[in-house]
């Protein structure tokens, strides 16, 4: 009996030192999506207060590829990332829509875009996160890349940088234009 009271946590920790061992190096940003290859879920959100439009399943599934940045104004890391959302819209030459995720106040959406710089082809006010739950977001910001027939090509956890707009983003927008 003392012989398996000693071997069990050993046998335990060596699984589990396994496991961590095995993970080491890949990149955390990479989350298998169920959606990858499948249409995106349809949707229709209001537009933030102010404006006159907002934002529907239909706009990203106009023959074109799009991109969809979920964001929030009370995103540290959003805000990071904005200045390479609006040059994504710049250098992309495909409309960059936007999905304001949980706000506690709408006003907080357009407040944030009025400071940053509003990129957007158009937003969409996901209050309750029923949408954002649809697409399967894990949190924001999280960036989506749609083809021309409304299918989820790919998707970026956490906030796009320098190297990922270069390397990824830019490259898989021009291999589905292409």
């Amino acid at each position: 009996m003392r012989f398996w009271i000693a071997v069990i946590p050993l046998v335990l920790f060596a699984a589990l030192a396994g496991v961590f061992l095995t993970n080491i190096g890949k990149d955390t940003s990479v989350v298998p999506s169920a959606l990858l290859g499948k249409p995106a879920p349809d949707f229709q959100l209001p537009p933030l207060p102010g404006r006159d439009r907002g934002l529907s399943r239909a706009d990203i599934s106009k023959g074109e590829v799009s991109v969809l940045n979920v964001f929030a104004s009370w995103c540290i890391p959003c805000r990071a990332e904005h200045p390479l959302i609006k040059r994504l819209a710049r250098e992309a030459d495909v409309p960059v829509y936007g999905l304001n995720y949980k706000e506690k106040d709408p006003q907080d959406g357009v407040n944030w875009l009025d400071e940053l710089g509003d990129p957007y082809a158009a937003v969409g006010m996901d209050l309750s996160g029923r949408t954002g739950i649809d697409f399967g977001v894990y949190g924001v910001p999280e960036t989506f890349i749609i083809d021309g027939t409304g299918q989820i090509r790919y998707k970026h956890v956490g906030p796009i940088s320098n190297q990922v707009l270069e390397e990824v983003l830019l490259p898989k927008i021009a291999e589905l234009k292409g």
